[in-house]
């Protein structure tokens, strides 16, 4: 019922979308069209009981004149492993897919855990919407990943030459692409996933140090978590295992569902700070409904994920400043040169870093030093800082 209400004010809060229409102009340009993460989120979105081969209406996005919203199938991505499963999920995605096509979109992102849905390079999709994009959006997501890390670095006053820094994952799309910049960028870095056999591919791929077991990885000052393999997730002992002496260790989470959840953060936050990536910010960016529509995809206010930034970039790119190399170029790959041509769009949309959130809620600061358990008020806050709340 809740979601059906929601639905509805959104239909009639929505009156940019009103506007576009009476000036003949597409209802929309984008759409993001999405699997669900888990049973708490299909609550959000679907109504007890919903059909599985329904898809339904997410959240409404506007970015100085890009009209955009999510589309959601009401699938897992387990229920998508199985062969069943996935021919289900991507006759849904098709018929999602045609709905917006007749809403009038000219760009579709493959989201969450339907990036691989139709293969690596989604021929199929691509002939059978011949007029339409389609991307997974991880040029973007890489992009401000990379970002990411840069700043949680800087704040964080580590020895770029001495730290050490641990990908989990690195064998995946944004696990290579954040592996690749931190190498460039003269970090000290090595490997860890669960699966043996792509752990042993990208090492002889990349020439890049790799362990098998975490126990093996010794002490390190950050790590980049780009997978949510239930074999490959930090735990409490984990995160004791990897963080130095006296010292938080920074993870940088960039998997959906997140590697450290948040029961586990929970258990071990004075020993680590953390923080959601990958995500995109614009004062710009606006959802119908404010708090009531970002706050169920669990994002602040004016943040995306990247991979929606992206969609929104290529809309912009491609059909407002008619790049046509931009419109030629296979989406579904990530590379250097595409990379850059979706940092110049963000730049050109005012799509910049969000503040740092640890799940929706802002991070107070990268100050590492352990503080001892027992000391009392100002536990892991700077000197100045602990100054300040003994004064308060």
């Amino acid at each position: 019922m809740l979601t059906t209400l929601w639905r509805c004010l959104l239909a009639v809060c929505d009156w940019r979308r009103m506007v576009r229409i009476l000036l003949g102009q597409a209802p929309l340009d984008v759409v993001f069209i999405t699997n669900i993460r888990d049973e708490e989120e299909r609550r959000r979105f679907f109504p007890a009981h919903a059909n599985r081969l329904h898809h339904a209406s997410g959240p409404r996005m506007h970015l100085r004149g890009v009209a955009a919203q999510v589309r959601g199938i009401n699938f897992t991505a387990e229920e998508m492993y199985t062969p069943e499963g996935r021919r289900q999920a991507k006759k849904v995605f098709i018929e999602a897919v045609d709905w917006a096509e007749n809403q009038g979109a000219k760009v579709v992102l493959l989201a969450a855990s339907t990036k691989r849905l139709f293969g690596r390079d989604g021929l199929e999709l691509k002939r059978r919407f011949p007029n339409m994009v389609f991307t997974i959006g991880d040029n973007g997501t890489a992009l401000l990943l990379c970002a990411d890390v840069e700043r949680a670095v800087a704040e964080s006053g580590l020895d770029r030459q001495k730290m050490r820094v641990l990908v989990i994952g690195p064998y995946g799309i944004l696990g290579e692409a954040v592996s690749a910049h931190l190498v460039r960028q003269g970090f000290q870095t090595l490997g860890y996933g669960s699966n043996r056999k792509l752990l042993v591919a990208f090492a002889a791929r990349t020439g890049m140090p790799v362990v098998h077991d975490l126990s093996e990885a010794g002490q390190v000052d950050l790590v980049v978590a780009c997978t949510h393999s239930a074999e490959a997730k930090l735990t409490v002992e984990a995160i004791e295992q990897l963080r130095r002496p006296r010292q938080k260790l920074i993870v940088v989470d960039v998997a959906e569902p997140a590697n450290l959840d948040e029961d586990t953060w929970r258990q071990c936050a004075h020993l680590v700070v953390r923080q959601d990536a990958g995500n995109g910010h614009s004062p710009r960016l606006r959802y119908v409904l404010g708090a009531l529509s970002h706050g169920k995809l669990h994002l602040p206010p004016g943040t995306v994920f990247g991979c929606f930034a992206e969609a929104m970039a290529l809309f912009d790119r491609i059909f407002r400043q008619h790049d046509a190399q931009a419109l030629r170029a296979d989406w579904f790959d990530v590379n250097l040169p595409q990379t850059q041509a979706v940092a110049d769009s963000f730049a050109s949309l005012g799509i910049g870093l969000p503040q740092p959130h640890c799940f929706g809620r802002p991070v107070p600061g990268f100050y590492l030093p352990l503080q001892a358990r027992h000391s009392g008020h100002g536990m892991g806050l700077p000197p100045a800082q602990r100054a300040g709340h003994a004064a308060g």
